[in-house]
Formats: structure tokens, sequence, C-alpha cells
């Protein structure tokens, strides 16, 4: 899984039956501190209520339409948890 902000959503009117009702989300890949990591990708939402703003998690590959079983979707990248706390180790070991 990795991290992500979710920056936008994607409208089509013409896509594969198996995307039908299934929600895409423009997702920012980022690192830890928030800082931006790579592309933004298209994300299908695999929780049903992830929004603008949020920080999620995400994965790709085969792994990504798991989140939908036992329908048969469709997705390279899928979210699959909206973050609601996020605790990191500061430098001294502590919490920041």
């Amino acid at each position: 899984m990795q991290l992500g902000r979710v920056i936008g959503r994607v409208w089509s009117t013409v896509k594969n039956a198996s995307l039908e009702g299934q929600r895409l989300l423009l997702v920012q890949p980022c690192h830890a501190d928030g800082s931006p990591s790579g592309n933004p990708i298209v994300c299908a939402d695999g929780t049903g209520s992830a929004g603008a703003g949020e920080l999620i998690y995400w994965c790709r590959g085969r792994e990504a339409s798991f989140a939908f079983l036992p329908q048969e979707v469709v997705t390279d990248n899928t979210i699959v948890a909206i973050i609601d706390e996020m605790h990191l180790a500061g430098p001294g070991g502590g919490q920041s």
C-alpha cells in the first residue's frame, strides 16, 4: 500500500461495464510527510467515501481489484483506506 492525497474526481461517460457505479478519483501519491511523490493517478474508490483533500492508502496491480470481490472490477489502482490519524517517529525515536 502507498500513501496519497485525493485531489479531484474523474467523470467518464464511456467506460468498461465493470466500472459502472464506481467512483474514480484523482490521487497525488505522497511521502509520509505529505510531500508529493510522482505524478497524479486515477484510482477507483474501494471505500466508497473518500473525498477531496483526504489522506488515503492505495494499492496497485492485481491486488487493486481485490477490494471489490466478489465483483470483478478492472482497475490498476484502488483506494483501500482513508487515514484518520498518522503518527511518525521523530529523529530521537519520539513521536512528532
